[in-house]
């Protein structure tokens, strides 16, 4: 059945840029437009799934970039292998997030900053992709950070690593071919896979493994250090700019709902690489420094790779120094492109990666500007580059709620998804979730603002009040939508020929007290924990 679709209500189909339509071309094959086999076997399904892989597997393996290298590395230097549990639970909170910003991208065509704007108005877009910016741009920093205490390794200075790092990123993404770029990202995919061997030559044994995975508690027990650290490790699981990034990545990938199952499939995938590949990181870390004046005292990524090579012998070392210029690599990517994708939906621009540099130079100038601008930070003499790593972690925290929010409505809205909208049962799932995130996130805000705040009370009457707040969000969400959009979704039960209708002609969305409130609530929690941090970077960059 051919992928272009009237959907039944409203009418109107989405209006996609002509260069997101079409067959699929990915990595590891081609879906055509128009493929009418019925049923399909098991090995063309194989086949499609390659094909379709690789928004899911890249913006969960860019999850994994310098800083998560050096988070994951830290857990385990720091406290062995007692963390482990940590990132079985993140597996459930990674799909679930990361499915609702696929089936946006599959359903509507639509970037996930356009639909805030066009949803949620103005000032929310502004809001949300301007601190986009920002946070993007200074976790761009940090991966250069990467790419230079990575090759600091083998002794290439950054004046030859970071230029040359960023001349290869424009390289890779300026070819006019969304099908090269993924197998340049796919490359780097497969070399992330690293991990493994290099856990294995720490001579890791079972049980203490095991007890990880399976036993919730923290080496030294759960001290406020160790539940901030904990709060750290899932603070880098997800990050506003993944929301983004998948959304438009599915788009330009054209992806529709016809293959929202093998999407779903990449980005189950890419969760289970990702969480094994930080639990190979933490093992490594773990077993390698263990019994030796190394545990318990992580100064840096390059002090990792040189305490792996005195301890297990200069192929771990240059093994872990290979990973972390890797993931630098495949984090720069998915975070600069995200950015690139987010203002090209703000300001109108054409922004593909099928598209030319000439057809699509407000995108590829974006994209170049902010890999220029990035890498010159880090040459900059004695910039205050462990004041920007600190002032990413609890930016992202103050950015979250917002995010994860905005991803919960619009999965709720019925004008937007129709008959994709979320299921209560998936409400549940997500608000529980979501509540979780938003909550800890708040948590790391807060005390890294005050340190002296005592942990247990306020984290406690935080999880009572957001919790309960978040699940109220989400409930009327689907309780008040109105008789048209209820209608809407009964003659829309075909959901694999259903499209959004074009923007701007769809209704207004309908907001529930609930959802006032929680915006009005959103806003304020926004501003103030702005003030604050810049209150306390201000305080850091003076000594204080």
């Amino acid at each position: 059945m051919s992928e272009e679709f009237r959907p039944l209500a409203p009418p109107g189909p989405a209006l996609r840029d002509p260069d997101d339509q079409g067959e699929i071309r990915g990595a590891l094959g081609t879906v055509p437009a128009w493929d009418p086999s019925r049923p399909r076997s098991w090995t063309r399904r194989l086949l499609t799934l390659a094909a379709i892989m690789g928004p899911g597997l890249v913006v969960m393996v860019g999850d994994n970039d310098a800083g998560g290298v050096s988070t994951y590395a830290q857990a385990g230097q720091d406290y062995g292998a007692t963390l482990l549990w940590v990132l079985v639970l993140l597996i459930p909170t990674l799909i679930v997030a990361q499915e609702m910003a696929a089936r946006l991208g599959a359903v509507t065509g639509v970037g996930h900053a356009r639909l805030i704007k066009e949803r949620f108005g103005s000032f929310w877009a502004a809001f949300s992709v301007g601190d986009l910016f920002l946070l993007n741009f200074l976790t761009l920093v940090t991966e250069f950070i990467g790419v230079d205490l990575g090759l600091r390794y083998f002794g290439v200075t950054p004046l030859a690593s970071v230029p040359i790092v960023a001349v290869g990123l424009l390289a890779m993404v300026a070819t006019g071919s969304f099908q090269l770029w993924e197998r340049f990202m796919f490359v780097f995919i497969i070399t992330s896979l690293l991990m493994f061997p290099l856990a294995l030559l720490s001579h890791p044994t079972a049980t203490p493994v095991l007890t990880g995975l399976s036993h919730p508690g923290v080496k030294g027990g759960f001290t406020s250090t160790s539940v901030l650290f904990v709060i750290a490790v899932v603070g880098t699981t997800i990050a506003p700019w993944q929301l983004f990034f998948q959304q438009s990545n599915v788009i330009d990938k054209r992806i529709t709902t016809r293959w929202l199952k093998y999407e779903l499939a990449d980005t189950s995938i890419g969760a289970v690489i990702t969480t094994a590949g930080a639990a190979a990181l933490m093992i490594a870390t773990a077993f390698a420094f263990s019994h030796s004046n190394l545990a318990g005292h992580f100064g840096s990524a390059l002090d990792v790779a040189k305490g792996l090579g005195q301890r297990e012998g200069t192929a771990s070392g240059a093994i872990f120094s290979v990973i972390l210029v890797n993931a630098s690599v495949i984090g720069a990517s998915a975070v600069t492109l995200a950015t690139s994708y987010a203002l090209g939906d703000i300001f109108g621009l054409r922004h593909s990666l099928h598209r030319s540099v000439r057809e699509a130079k407000g995108f590829y100038l974006t994209f170049a500007a902010l890999i220029a601008l990035a890498a010159s930070v880090v040459l900059i003499p004695r910039a205050p580059l462990g004041l920007m790593t600190t002032g990413v972690q609890v930016l992202a925290g103050v950015l979250l709620p917002s995010a994860i929010v905005f991803l919960l409505l619009l999965c709720n809205d019925a004008a937007v998804l129709g008959p994709w909208v979320n299921s209560a049962r998936q409400n549940a799932v997500a608000s529980l979730i979501v509540s979780v995130l938003v909550l800890l996130s708040l948590i790391l805000t807060v005390t890294t603002v005050f340190p002296s705040l005592p942990l247990g009370p306020f984290t406690i009457g935080s999880v009572v009040v957001g919790a309960a707040g978040l699940a109220w969000l989400g409930w009327s969400s689907r309780r008040r939508r109105s008789a048209d959009e209820e209608r809407q979704l009964a003659i829309g039960g075909d959901r694999q020929i259903w499209r959004m209708a074009p923007l701007a002609s769809l209704p207004p969305p309908v907001w529930s007290r609930g959802q006032r409130i929680g915006t009005v609530a959103l806003r304020a929690y926004l501003v103030v924990a702005v003030v604050l941090l810049a209150v306390k970077i201000g305080q850091l960059a003076v000594g204080h």
